[in-house]
């Protein structure tokens, strides 16, 4: 077919396509595609043919939807480039994409020079007057015919970047069949109405913004640009625009909700991924109306790979639903075989939103290259490197990273089930658990645990520990705590671990330090740090946690807690850091952690740059 544009201006001429939303401007489909046919030939002009690749680093612009659907009708594939990123960064995503051309604005003309220099044959074009006379302007030349050209399911159509939260961010192609069996496959679940207006406020740069812009064309729907996010300007725009749909991640609805206190009755769908949706947040979405659809996707899947309806939530929190129609969701253990449901594994997904693999480098000397990486595939598909489980009724829990899997005393211990304990916890409002390198353990887990604005008041931790102790097993207890006001994030919304780490590194400290060696043991011997124990052959010890007959478990026979009846003046005072504190570097008087977090200005205020990705998946999903 030809780009997806030409055809629904052919269906729906007059209807609204776009509104922006600082001044309510508004262009009908015909107005759209008038503003695209000139990008495309101007582009054209310049010499940008079907195939090339076009990088694009532009604020989130009418102008950069234009771009979007112009790359398509050239035949060209987008390639957005994140306005946060530095030149080093920008650089490199320019050389893995072997880009034709990188196309700028006057906020970014000085980011995108920086980021081509050094490299041979990359112009870079303005959308608005150059500044620098390397620089042409898209404008100084008249637009040529463009031969729209045919696309088949196979054509690369973007271009987008893992979001790397836990490791080297990765180019992934999405083709033209990916995009439109992800838009088929979330109106099976979410619904389509031809009055349904969705705003964006996340970044374009991510599969979460930049999904509604392709979808609104296929669907014939009105999409309300944001040009970034702001908690009370957002939650207005939904009421003045009667928007029936938005992409969030949690952080983003929490602030919107703690700014507003529930959202305009005009929406019918709050998509909320990017990161797990607490129970808090999703009870007080039932209580106020608000329609949330707890999502899971990465950028791989273009989107969307399991979405639960508010009906399905309310019976299940933390679920994710069940996988969208065509999607095909196993969860594998260790030797890549299924695994029972009810138990947890590896998320592989498979399916025609999946991507066909990851761009390699050129080699040494080569242009280009057609390979693909995909030794992450597998006989059951993609391997997502998420853990998760299917209950009996099929429906999905995404647990927390593979890689972020904690290895204590040969024991493996999943972050997202302590996390999922420790919010239980009364004060504690979001919780991050990781593993630090431990001399004795191999790792030891760790929590980060953000308690809100309650910055005064005295944590409990004997509670806390007896809490979690009745929960969880010995060797799944943290044994180093940190506090915090709210999570560091990547501008994708998922937790940055990293900064994480780093908090606890420096400001961590032994959970409830005075409670005994039973702590100290965690209930168990530990084994050699190295060497991971099958659960099935290895025999029970004395004092391993799941021998009922544990003399060292804190529980008496007649099920009292001991621990309740530890001394309460062992809790001291717990200084708690400003998570814009982690992520900048500063961690308080006693000198605080080296944050991570990328900074977006395109996608979220000052008030919110740590907390909010497609994207991947990670992973802000639309």
């Amino acid at each position: 077919m030809r780009d997806w544009l030409s055809h629904r201006v052919a269906a729906s001429p007059d209807e609204p396509a776009l509104v922006r939303a600082e001044d309510g401007e508004a262009w009908t489909y015909t107005d759209l595609d008038w503003l695209v046919s000139e990008t495309a030939g101007r582009l054209a002009a310049h010499g940008i043919e079907p195939g090339d690749r076009i990088g694009v680093l532009t604020p989130p612009y009418v102008g950069t939807v234009g771009l979007i659907h112009a790359a398509m009708r050239i035949g060209a594939t987008f390639v957005p480039l994140g306005q946060g990123l530095t030149p080093r960064e920008l650089s490199e995503r320019i050389e893995l994409t072997d880009l034709s051309a990188v196309v700028c604005a006057e906020p970014t003309e000085d980011d995108a020079l920086a980021a081509v220099d050094g490299l041979d044959g990359t112009p870079v074009f303005s959308v608005d007057d150059p500044a620098d006379a390397t620089v042409t302007g898209v404008h100084d030349v008249e637009p040529e015919s463009v031969a729209e050209p045919e696309w088949e399911s196979t054509d690369y159509l973007c271009i987008l970047f893992t979001s790397g939260t836990t490791g080297e961010p990765k180019p992934v192609p999405l083709t033209a069949g990916n995009v439109y069996s992800s838009a088929v496959s979330s109106a099976f679940r979410l619904g389509v109405n031809p009055a349904d207006r969705w705003l964006v406020s996340l970044s374009l740069h991510h599969m979460g913004g930049l999904a509604p812009v392709y979808r609104s064309a296929l669907y014939g729907t009105t999409l309300v640009l944001r040009e970034g996010f702001d908690p009370g300007g957002t939650a207005d725009d939904i009421d003045t625009y009667d928007v029936t749909g938005v992409s969030l991640v949690p952080t983003m609805l929490t602030r919107m909700l703690d700014r507003r206190g529930t959202l305009s009755d005009s929406l019918r769908v709050v998509l909320l991924g990017g990161a797990p949706a607490p129970d808090e947040l999703l009870e007080r979405c039932r209580d106020y109306s608000v329609p949330v659809y707890p999502t899971y996707g990465m950028t791989e899947s273009a989107s969307q790979i399991a979405t639960a309806t508010p009906k399905q939530t309310k019976e299940r929190l933390g679920t994710v639903g069940h996988p969208l129609f065509g999607t095909d969701v196993t969860v594998v253990g260790e030797d890549g075989a299924p695994v029972d449901a009810g138990e947890t594994g590896e998320i592989v997904v498979d399916g025609p939103t999946v991507t066909p693999g990851y761009l390699e480098r050129p080699p040494e000397g080569e242009e280009s290259s057609a390979e693909l990486d995909r030794s992450d595939f597998g006989p059951h598909g993609l391997h997502t490197g998420d853990v998760g489980r299917f209950d009996e009724s099929g429906y999905l829990y995404v647990l927390n990273r593979l890689d972020d899997r904690i290895i204590s005393g040969g024991e493996n211990v999943e972050p997202g089930e302590v996390s999922d304990v420790l919010r239980e916890f009364p004060v504690v409002e979001d919780a991050a658990v990781v593993g630090l390198d431990d001399d004795r353990w191999g790792e030891r887990v760790a929590a980060l645990l953000a308690v809100g604005d309650q910055r005064e008041e005295l944590v409990d931790e004997a509670a806390l520990e007896g809490f979690a102790r009745k929960r969880l097993s010995g060797f799944k207890l943290p044994k180093t705590v940190a506090y915090v006001d709210e999570l560091p994030r990547t501008v994708s919304g998922t937790v940055d671990r990293d900064a994480v780490r780093e908090a606890l590194r420096e400001r961590g400290h032994d959970l409830n330090a005075d409670s005994g060696p039973e702590l100290e043991t965690a209930g168990f011997e530990p084994a050699d740090p190295t060497e991971r124990l099958d659960d099935d052959a290895r025999e029970p010890a004395a004092g391993d946690p799941g021998d009922d007959d544990d003399p060292s478990d804190d529980d008496d026979p007649d099920g009292t807690d001991k621990s309740e009846e530890r001394d309460e003046s062992a809790g001291d005072p717990v200084d708690i850091v400003d998570a814009e504190d982690v992520a900048n570097g500063d961690g308080g008087p006693e000198g605080g952690p080296q944050g991570n977090s990328e900074e977006a200005a395109d996608q979220v205020s000052d008030e919110t740059a740590n907390e909010t990705s497609d994207a991947d998946a990670t992973r802000a999903e639309e």
